[in-house]
């Protein structure tokens, strides 16, 4: 019994060294959440206190806590009001920014505002430019471990841009974020596409023990930033994804800020940028100046603000969709194909279309052809979003590339798209026949003549075999 009763103590006693270990060498936690990954962040200090909510706390505050918890990627933060002020921490963020700890950077205040943090628990994305983009981690019994290209599909890219706070997929490809490091993930991931978790797909074992240099998983998602409300997908009120979607506050925005939302918006460039008075004021984001100076993502750089009336309409440049291109004869003198190029036949007639799928009324055409030495351009209005160039009697000079470039003023701007190159060549006619008629000459005459020649050796063989 005393034996039993003292490895009783002895196991007591290591466990609480192993707890004030832990507790000593991780002071900071997440509490009240449904993982160690998310929760009211609590920073040891002496004590255990919350940290105060600020308007300045990003997506790259809250990534220093999710690294520092050993968690995957920061998804999310907000706050959380209690009743009463109580002492908590306050993180001073220039602090974080020269690289320290959380509690190497808090002081002690009073609030009742404190902050709450989602993590991802198992996935992350490292050596990318944002927190949407990466090569790709998975852990497992508590280590960090590669995926290789080849156990991972569309499917599963999906799953791990949802879990990440992300949009859609857009690159999927090794080798973009560094090479392989050990260990490397043994399992092939088979995902719906629906589940919340990547560790939540259903997973067999891989066929592969080692992955080739340049084969790990490196994923980029869309950054959770739109224009709603305008004509095209590249105009409209600014909102951003934080948790949830919310209108950017005014907030004295200018065109040069507007070029990091119209970038990750795959927009081209901002051209211009405005505030609409709503009638109500409602929650949105405000944007951290020095934070997007610093090449940062949208995303990573919103703040809560205050409800507000005045948000940011934005329009960027590449509002149009590409124009269509073709040629056609007026009469037979046109061949051949998209890729390889058309050949027009001199002094045939021919005619070169633009077209635009239906977006905006009127607008014009103007097709620029570009020969070995000179650039013509040519203007019409377009008419049912289409026009039609006649170029009658080919000629040499009219050999070239050729393209659409549709124009159109909305929105008190003039935006402009330019279609494909389209190859011209023009051909000679008597050339064309001459190689017409040695394309017959090779194709009927010589088949002939080889015959022929068969023939008169074979009665030849045959008269010299009667004299032997």
């Amino acid at each position: 019994m005393d034996l039993l009763l003292m490895l009783l103590l002895l196991l007591w006693s290591s466990g609480l060294q192993a707890e004030d270990k832990h507790q000593s060498t991780e002071p900071v936690r997440l509490v009240g959440g449904a993982s160690h990954c998310a929760g009211t962040l609590e920073v040891k200090q002496g004590e255990w206190r919350p940290v105060r909510y600020d308007f300045f706390w990003t997506l790259k505050e809250a990534a220093v806590a999710c690294r520092e918890l050993d968690c995957g990627s920061a998804v999310s933060i907000g706050s959380r009001d209690e009743s009463s002020d109580r002492p908590v921490w306050r993180i001073r963020t220039d602090c974080l920014q020269s690289g320290s700890a959380l509690r190497g950077c808090a002081s002690s205040v009073s609030s009742s505002s404190i902050v709450e943090i989602t993590c991802s628990d198992s996935v992350r994305l490292v050596n990318g430019t944002s927190l949407c983009s990466g090569r790709l981690e998975v852990k497992s019994e508590q280590s960090w471990s590669s995926v290789c290209e080849a156990d991972f599909d569309q499917q599963d890219a999906e799953v791990v841009c949802r879990e990440l706070g992300c949009e859609a997929p857009s690159v999927l490809q090794g080798a973009l974020y560094g090479e392989v490091e050990a260990p490397m993930w043994t399992k092939e991931f088979q995902c719906g596409g629906n589940e919340s978790a990547l560790l939540d797909c259903r997973r067999s074992d891989s066929a592969r023990r080692t992955c080739s240099p340049g084969k790990a998983v490196g994923l980029t998602c869309s950054e959770p930033v739109r224009l709603v409300g305008g004509a095209s997908r590249c105009a409209g009120t600014l909102e951003v994804k934080r948790g949830e979607w919310r209108p950017v506050s005014d907030s004295f925005r200018t065109l040069k800020a507007a070029a990091v939302d119209c970038r990750e918006l795959d927009c081209g460039s901002a051209v211009s940028i405005g505030s609409r008075d709503e009638s109500s004021r409602r929650p949105a984001w405000w944007i951290r100046p020095d934070c997007l100076q610093s090449g940062s993502a949208l995303r990573e750089c919103v703040e809560s603000s205050d409800s507000s009336s005045y948000i940011v309409e934005l329009t960027c440049s590449d509002l149009l969709l590409q124009p269509i291109i073709s040629v056609s004869p007026t009469m037979d003198g046109v061949s051949g194909a998209q890729q390889q190029g058309f050949q027009v036949l001199q002094g045939s007639n021919f005619t070169i279309s633009c077209s635009v799928q239906p977006q905006y009324p009127g607008g014009s055409f103007q097709i620029t052809f570009t020969s070995s030495n000179t650039t013509y351009n040519y203007t019409q209005p377009a008419v049912n979003h289409s026009a039609d160039f006649l170029f009658p009697a080919a000629d040499p000079a009219h050999q070239g590339s050729y393209s659409c470039v549709y124009g159109v003023y909305v929105f008190s701007h003039n935006f402009s798209s330019e279609s494909r190159l389209l190859s011209l060549t023009v051909t000679d006619p008597d050339e064309t026949f001459h190689r017409t008629v040695l394309i017959i000459r090779l194709v009927v005459v010589l088949p002939v003549a080889l015959l022929l020649s068969n023939t008169a050796l074979y009665f030849i063989l045959k008269v010299l075999n009667m004299f032997v």
